[in-house]
């Protein structure tokens, strides 16, 4: 893999820009990388792209080359007025549009603004580490979903997510809206500043919500992985008694061929999605 030159600091007419550890700033420096990114997100010249804290730049110049728009969100003002100068000419032909604002604050009338429509973007972003789960939660639940994510992500929550045998909250979480893939490794040497674990990067395509058929089930499916995960050490069965009748698990498990002693971590978002389907149809026989 290539490495590039650090650009830890930049000099500019606002003075040495340097990433920030209380906004989870750590800029990729690996061109290989980068283009990896832009690779997997099967980017076009039509494509809209939102990109979340675009740092200095370097995804940002990419994407630029390669789709008709991108929608860029940063936090941090010194970066914004840094992108503003080094974009200037981008900006003003309406190719990148940079925002000043928390990501986790945007909400519906900032796509409409934005003409963010359901399906018909891509994001694509080195997201910080603290806020992962959150983040991905938010977009694939979100009533304007994308049409595919790539993330930089910690290398151990790619691998949770990706994992086809050994479940969690995140994973099932993600699995229920879309297709998660590990899609490679980004060594810990290719940010600045160097973080303590390695990143990687994976993709979420086909993001749909065709698993549920109302926002009840959909609220339904979430308290049941809560209410799974609750005790890591029992047995699902056991945990799911604080949500369900005992002898309606006993029905459910031996109607879906599942073991008694199985742990949550085991069960696949198949079994999951089955179980909800049959406690709503239950529940609508009452």
């Amino acid at each position: 893999m290539t490495r590039i030159k650090s650009t830890k600091n930049i000099h500019t007419g606002y003075g040495y820009l340097k990433a920030k550890k209380s906004l989870g700033q750590n800029f990729l420096k690996s061109r290989p990388a980068l283009d990896a990114m832009c690779k997997v997100s099967n980017l076009t010249p039509k494509d809209i792209v939102l990109e979340i804290g675009p740092g200095k730049g370097a995804l940002t110049n990419l994407l630029l080359k390669n789709v008709s728009r991108v929608v860029a969100v940063e936090k941090d003002k010194e970066l914004i007025k840094y992108l503003n100068e080094k974009f200037y000419q981008k900006i003003k032909e309406g190719e990148l549009i940079l925002i000043e604002k928390d990501i986790l604050d945007f909400d519906l009338e900032d796509f409409k603004k934005y003409e963010l429509k359901d399906k018909e973007y891509k994001i694509v972003a080195n997201i910080p580490y603290n806020i992962t789960g959150i983040f991905i939660r938010r977009f694939l639940s979100g009533k304007i979903q994308p049409k595919i994510m790539t993330l930089l992500v910690q290398k151990e929550v790619a691998q949770r997510i990706t994992d086809q045998k050994k479940e969690n909250i995140l994973s099932l979480s993600i699995k229920a809206y879309g297709n998660p893939s590990y899609k490679m490794k980004v060594g810990k040497r290719f940010f600045s500043p160097i973080p303590k674990v390695d990143s990687a990067i994976i993709t979420i395509k086909d993001i749909s919500r065709n698993n549920f058929t109302s926002d009840q089930e959909e609220k339904l499916f979430f308290s049941l992985i809560k209410a799974g995960f609750s005790h890591k050490r029992k047995f699902l069965k056991k945990n799911l008694e604080s949500f369900i009748d005992r002898e309606k698990i006993i029905e459910i498990f031996n109607k879906l061929n599942i073991d008694e002693k199985i742990r949550a971590e085991n069960l696949p978002i198949k079994k999951w999605l089955k179980i909800i389907k049959i406690i709503k149809q239950s529940s609508a026989q009452v």
